[in-house]
Protein backbone atom coordinates (compact mmCIF):
# COMPACT_ATOMS: atom_id res chain seq x y z
CA UNK A 1 0.00 0.00 0.00
CA UNK A 2 1.76 3.16 1.20
CA UNK A 3 5.16 3.05 2.99
CA UNK A 4 5.21 4.41 6.60
CA UNK A 5 7.03 8.18 6.72
CA UNK A 6 9.85 7.78 9.14
CA UNK A 7 13.29 8.13 9.84
CA UNK A 8 13.75 5.70 13.26
CA UNK A 9 15.49 2.47 12.89
CA UNK A 10 13.15 1.56 15.83
CA UNK A 11 9.89 2.07 14.10
CA UNK A 12 10.87 0.29 11.29
CA UNK A 13 11.96 -2.98 13.76
CA UNK A 14 8.85 -2.04 15.33
CA UNK A 15 6.79 -2.27 12.19
CA UNK A 16 8.34 -5.52 11.28
CA UNK A 17 8.06 -7.07 14.71
CA UNK A 18 3.95 -6.53 14.60
CA UNK A 19 3.80 -8.11 10.97
CA UNK A 20 6.13 -11.15 11.38
CA UNK A 21 5.88 -11.25 15.79
CA UNK A 22 9.36 -12.02 15.30
CA UNK A 23 12.88 -9.94 15.79
CA UNK A 24 14.34 -9.22 12.24
CA UNK A 25 17.34 -11.69 10.93
CA UNK A 26 20.31 -10.10 11.34
CA UNK A 27 19.83 -7.31 13.30
CA UNK A 28 20.73 -6.81 17.43
CA UNK A 29 18.89 -4.97 19.83
CA UNK A 30 19.49 -4.32 23.40
CA UNK A 31 17.77 -1.67 26.01
CA UNK A 32 19.10 0.43 28.77
CA UNK A 33 16.81 2.43 30.97
CA UNK A 34 17.21 4.77 33.91
CA UNK A 35 14.76 7.09 35.40
CA UNK A 36 14.78 9.42 32.67
CA UNK A 37 16.06 7.75 29.41
CA UNK A 38 15.18 4.80 27.96
CA UNK A 39 18.47 4.07 25.65
CA UNK A 40 17.66 1.55 22.70
CA UNK A 41 20.36 0.05 20.29
CA UNK A 42 19.46 -1.10 16.85
CA UNK A 43 22.77 -2.85 15.26
CA UNK A 44 22.15 -3.48 11.57
CA UNK A 45 24.92 -6.63 11.38
CA UNK A 46 24.68 -7.92 7.78
CA UNK A 47 22.94 -7.38 4.19
CA UNK A 48 19.98 -9.61 4.85
CA UNK A 49 18.99 -7.10 7.93
CA UNK A 50 19.92 -3.86 5.96
CA UNK A 51 17.16 -4.64 3.33
CA UNK A 52 14.44 -5.93 5.13
CA UNK A 53 14.82 -2.65 7.71
CA UNK A 54 15.50 -0.81 3.99
CA UNK A 55 18.31 0.95 6.26
CA UNK A 56 22.26 0.17 5.99
CA UNK A 57 24.45 -2.00 7.92
CA UNK A 58 25.21 0.07 11.05
CA UNK A 59 24.23 1.41 14.37
CA UNK A 60 21.38 2.96 15.37
CA UNK A 61 20.77 4.25 18.86
CA UNK A 62 17.41 5.90 20.05
CA UNK A 63 17.11 7.96 23.36
CA UNK A 64 13.20 8.38 24.12
CA UNK A 65 12.30 10.91 27.32
CA UNK A 66 8.78 12.51 26.74
CA UNK A 67 9.99 15.00 29.21
CA UNK A 68 12.02 16.11 26.39
CA UNK A 69 9.26 18.51 25.16
CA UNK A 70 9.25 20.46 28.44
CA UNK A 71 12.58 19.55 30.02
CA UNK A 72 13.17 21.51 32.69
CA UNK A 73 17.32 22.74 33.22
CA UNK A 74 18.27 19.07 35.65
CA UNK A 75 16.55 16.86 32.46
CA UNK A 76 18.32 18.59 29.61
CA UNK A 77 21.71 18.38 31.75
CA UNK A 78 21.14 14.56 32.19
CA UNK A 79 20.14 13.66 28.80
CA UNK A 80 23.06 15.83 26.94
CA UNK A 81 25.19 13.33 28.91
CA UNK A 82 23.93 10.07 27.96
CA UNK A 83 23.82 11.82 24.48
CA UNK A 84 27.35 12.67 24.93
CA UNK A 85 28.71 9.24 26.23
CA UNK A 86 26.93 7.70 23.07
CA UNK A 87 28.44 9.97 20.70
CA UNK A 88 32.23 9.09 22.62
CA UNK A 89 31.19 5.40 21.80
CA UNK A 90 30.79 5.88 18.29
CA UNK A 91 33.77 8.81 17.39
CA UNK A 92 37.06 7.44 15.38
CA UNK A 93 40.04 6.39 18.08
CA UNK A 94 42.56 8.69 16.47
CA UNK A 95 44.98 11.39 18.08
CA UNK A 96 44.27 14.88 17.19
CA UNK A 97 40.80 13.91 15.69
CA UNK A 98 39.29 17.05 13.91
CA UNK A 99 35.66 17.54 13.44
CA UNK A 100 33.04 18.80 10.95
CA UNK A 101 30.12 19.28 12.51
CA UNK A 102 26.83 19.99 9.90
CA UNK A 103 23.62 21.38 10.81
CA UNK A 104 20.75 20.59 7.89
CA UNK A 105 17.46 22.21 7.75
CA UNK A 106 16.44 25.66 6.65
CA UNK A 107 16.65 28.37 9.35
CA UNK A 108 13.06 29.98 8.28
CA UNK A 109 11.27 26.65 9.01
CA UNK A 110 10.74 26.36 12.75
CA UNK A 111 10.43 22.33 12.63
CA UNK A 112 13.35 22.15 9.93
CA UNK A 113 15.66 24.63 11.73
CA UNK A 114 16.41 22.02 14.28
CA UNK A 115 20.26 21.72 12.52
CA UNK A 116 20.90 25.21 12.08
CA UNK A 117 20.27 26.21 15.85
CA UNK A 118 22.47 23.63 17.17
CA UNK A 119 25.36 24.46 15.23
CA UNK A 120 24.94 27.68 16.21
CA UNK A 121 26.16 26.39 19.64
CA UNK A 122 28.96 24.21 19.05
CA UNK A 123 32.31 25.34 20.02
CA UNK A 124 34.51 25.75 16.88
CA UNK A 125 37.77 25.74 17.37
CA UNK A 126 39.30 25.26 13.51
CA UNK A 127 40.19 28.72 13.02
CA UNK A 128 42.27 28.89 16.59
CA UNK A 129 44.26 25.47 15.82
CA UNK A 130 45.46 27.64 12.74
CA UNK A 131 46.18 30.59 14.06
CA UNK A 132 48.36 29.20 16.61
CA UNK A 133 49.97 26.40 14.40
CA UNK A 134 48.84 23.88 16.96
CA UNK A 135 48.51 20.17 16.01
CA UNK A 136 47.22 19.08 19.35
CA UNK A 137 45.34 20.40 22.61
CA UNK A 138 45.15 18.33 25.78
CA UNK A 139 41.14 20.40 26.69
CA UNK A 140 39.77 20.33 22.41
CA UNK A 141 40.22 19.28 19.43
CA UNK A 142 39.89 20.93 16.20
CA UNK A 143 36.33 21.42 15.02
CA UNK A 144 34.69 23.47 12.74
CA UNK A 145 31.10 24.10 11.70
CA UNK A 146 28.89 24.71 8.84
CA UNK A 147 25.04 25.40 8.19
CA UNK A 148 24.80 24.75 4.55
CA UNK A 149 20.87 25.84 3.99
CA UNK A 150 18.90 24.08 1.71
CA UNK A 151 18.28 24.00 -1.99
CA UNK A 152 15.47 25.93 -1.84
CA UNK A 153 17.40 29.12 -0.95
CA UNK A 154 20.72 28.40 -2.12
CA UNK A 155 20.12 26.22 -5.27
CA UNK A 156 22.91 23.90 -4.83
CA UNK A 157 23.11 20.38 -3.58
CA UNK A 158 23.81 20.59 0.15
CA UNK A 159 26.07 16.98 -0.10
CA UNK A 160 28.11 18.40 -3.13
CA UNK A 161 28.59 21.46 -0.59
CA UNK A 162 29.75 19.75 2.22
CA UNK A 163 31.97 17.54 0.02
CA UNK A 164 33.82 20.25 -1.13
CA UNK A 165 34.06 21.40 2.40
CA UNK A 166 35.31 18.05 3.56
CA UNK A 167 37.84 17.69 0.46
CA UNK A 168 39.15 21.16 1.67
CA UNK A 169 39.22 20.66 5.40
CA UNK A 170 39.81 17.05 5.68
CA UNK A 171 38.21 16.68 9.34
CA UNK A 172 38.33 13.01 10.37
CA UNK A 173 34.65 12.71 10.61
CA UNK A 174 31.29 14.37 10.34
CA UNK A 175 28.73 14.98 12.42
CA UNK A 176 25.70 15.76 10.90
CA UNK A 177 22.17 17.17 13.00
CA UNK A 178 19.11 17.12 11.34
CA UNK A 179 15.06 17.29 11.72
CA UNK A 180 13.25 13.57 10.90
CA UNK A 181 9.74 12.29 10.82
CA UNK A 182 8.50 9.96 13.05
CA UNK A 183 4.90 7.34 12.34
CA UNK A 184 3.98 8.20 16.33
CA UNK A 185 3.32 11.22 17.80
CA UNK A 186 4.23 10.42 20.97
CA UNK A 187 8.14 10.25 19.73
CA UNK A 188 7.89 13.37 18.03
CA UNK A 189 9.86 16.03 20.05
CA UNK A 190 10.77 13.44 22.40
CA UNK A 191 13.39 10.93 20.58
CA UNK A 192 16.49 11.62 19.65
CA UNK A 193 18.44 8.94 17.04
CA UNK A 194 22.22 8.78 16.48
CA UNK A 195 23.26 6.82 13.72
CA UNK A 196 27.05 5.57 12.18
CA UNK A 197 25.16 5.40 8.70
CA UNK A 198 25.11 9.35 7.94
CA UNK A 199 21.72 10.77 6.41
CA UNK A 200 19.76 11.02 3.23
CA UNK A 201 18.35 14.98 4.23
CA UNK A 202 14.85 15.09 3.21
CA UNK A 203 14.14 11.05 3.02
CA UNK A 204 11.32 11.69 6.49
CA UNK A 205 9.18 13.85 4.43
CA UNK A 206 9.52 12.28 0.83
CA UNK A 207 11.92 14.58 -0.45
CA UNK A 208 15.03 12.67 -0.20
CA UNK A 209 18.37 14.15 -1.73
CA UNK A 210 22.07 12.86 -1.71
CA UNK A 211 23.44 11.00 0.92
CA UNK A 212 25.65 12.57 3.68
CA UNK A 213 27.59 8.94 4.41
CA UNK A 214 30.77 7.78 4.34
CA UNK A 215 30.81 6.46 1.09
CA UNK A 216 29.79 9.86 -0.47
CA UNK A 217 32.27 11.74 1.36
CA UNK A 218 35.06 9.49 2.29
CA UNK A 219 34.80 10.12 6.10
CA UNK A 220 32.92 8.36 8.95
CA UNK A 221 29.55 10.12 9.11
CA UNK A 222 27.64 10.52 12.56
CA UNK A 223 24.05 11.72 12.42
CA UNK A 224 21.90 12.88 15.15
CA UNK A 225 18.51 13.49 14.66
CA UNK A 226 15.34 14.66 16.28
CA UNK A 227 11.40 13.83 14.79
CA UNK A 228 9.91 17.19 14.63
CA UNK A 229 6.95 16.40 12.54
CA UNK A 230 5.01 13.73 11.37
CA UNK A 231 2.20 13.07 8.49
CA UNK A 232 -1.46 13.91 8.80
CA UNK A 233 -2.22 10.01 8.15
CA UNK A 234 0.02 9.41 11.20
CA UNK A 235 -1.65 11.79 13.19
CA UNK A 236 -5.23 10.43 12.09
CA UNK A 237 -3.95 7.28 12.46
CA UNK A 238 -3.33 7.36 16.25
CA UNK A 239 -6.35 9.26 16.75
CA UNK A 240 -8.45 6.48 15.51
CA UNK A 241 -6.66 4.22 17.58
CA UNK A 242 -7.20 5.78 20.50
CA UNK A 243 -11.01 6.05 19.83
CA UNK A 244 -10.96 2.41 18.49
CA UNK A 245 -9.85 1.23 22.19
CA UNK A 246 -12.23 4.03 23.72
CA UNK A 247 -15.93 2.45 22.08
CA UNK A 248 -14.31 -1.22 22.13
CA UNK A 249 -14.35 -0.95 25.95
CA UNK A 250 -17.84 0.74 26.38
CA UNK A 251 -19.89 -0.52 23.00
CA UNK A 252 -21.62 -4.22 23.34
CA UNK A 253 -23.43 -4.12 20.38
CA UNK A 254 -20.37 -2.60 18.17
CA UNK A 255 -17.92 -4.57 19.54
CA UNK A 256 -17.07 -7.15 17.26
CA UNK A 257 -16.82 -4.23 14.59
CA UNK A 258 -14.63 -2.35 16.93
CA UNK A 259 -12.17 -5.47 17.38
CA UNK A 260 -11.88 -6.30 13.65
CA UNK A 261 -10.34 -2.80 13.00
CA UNK A 262 -8.40 -3.20 15.98
CA UNK A 263 -6.88 -6.10 14.14
CA UNK A 264 -5.96 -4.73 11.05
CA UNK A 265 -2.26 -3.72 11.17
CA UNK A 266 -1.01 -0.43 11.61
CA UNK A 267 0.72 -0.12 7.96
CA UNK A 268 -3.11 -1.25 6.68
CA UNK A 269 -4.50 1.12 8.80
CA UNK A 270 -1.99 3.70 8.04
CA UNK A 271 -2.59 3.14 4.30
CA UNK A 272 -6.17 3.16 4.48
CA UNK A 273 -6.26 7.01 6.01
CA UNK A 274 -3.75 8.05 3.44
CA UNK A 275 -5.27 6.85 0.86
CA UNK A 276 -8.52 8.86 1.63
CA UNK A 277 -6.49 12.17 2.54
CA UNK A 278 -4.34 11.82 -1.18
CA UNK A 279 -7.01 13.22 -3.62
CA UNK A 280 -7.67 16.20 -1.03
CA UNK A 281 -3.54 17.47 -0.93
CA UNK A 282 -4.75 17.39 2.69
CA UNK A 283 -1.61 14.72 3.53
CA UNK A 284 0.18 17.60 5.29
CA UNK A 285 3.17 17.63 7.59
CA UNK A 286 2.40 18.18 11.13
CA UNK A 287 4.18 19.82 14.44
CA UNK A 288 2.76 21.11 17.71
CA UNK A 289 2.20 24.88 18.32
CA UNK A 290 4.71 24.76 21.03
CA UNK A 291 7.68 24.18 18.24
CA UNK A 292 9.89 27.55 18.66
CA UNK A 293 10.51 27.06 22.51
CA UNK A 294 10.96 22.72 21.99
CA UNK A 295 13.84 23.60 18.85
CA UNK A 296 15.73 25.91 21.55
CA UNK A 297 15.46 23.59 23.87
CA UNK A 298 16.42 20.72 21.88
CA UNK A 299 19.31 22.33 19.64
CA UNK A 300 21.05 23.13 22.98
CA UNK A 301 20.45 19.74 24.41
CA UNK A 302 21.76 18.49 21.02
CA UNK A 303 24.77 20.78 20.81
CA UNK A 304 25.98 20.32 24.72
CA UNK A 305 25.94 16.50 24.05
CA UNK A 306 28.12 17.32 20.78
CA UNK A 307 30.31 19.84 22.86
CA UNK A 308 31.22 17.35 25.52
CA UNK A 309 31.37 14.21 23.19
CA UNK A 310 34.04 16.22 20.85
CA UNK A 311 35.95 18.34 23.17
CA UNK A 312 38.17 16.17 26.46
CA UNK A 313 38.56 19.20 28.39
CA UNK A 314 34.68 20.40 28.03
CA UNK A 315 32.07 18.95 31.19
CA UNK A 316 28.61 19.65 32.19
CA UNK A 317 30.12 22.44 34.20
CA UNK A 318 31.69 24.17 31.52
CA UNK A 319 29.27 23.58 28.24
CA UNK A 320 26.64 26.20 28.84
CA UNK A 321 29.05 29.11 28.87
CA UNK A 322 29.73 28.41 24.89
CA UNK A 323 25.90 28.95 24.03
CA UNK A 324 25.05 32.19 22.57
Amino acid sequence: MFQVRTDLALEVRELYQEEKQQEIPGVKVDQEEDTDVLVTRVDVMDQQGAEIMGKKQGMYITLESPGLRKADADLKDHISQVLAKELKALLPERKNLKALVVGLGNWNVTPDALGPKAVAKIHVTRHLFKMYQKESDDHMIEVSAISPGVMGTTGLETGEIIKGIVEHSRPDVVVVVDALASRKMERVNATIQISTTGISPGSGVGNKRMALDEESLGVPVIAVGVPTVVDAATLTNDTIQLVIKAFSKQAQAGSEFYSMLEKLKEEEKYGLIREVLEPYNANVMVTPKEIDDIILDLSQIIANGINIALHPGIDLKDVNRYIH
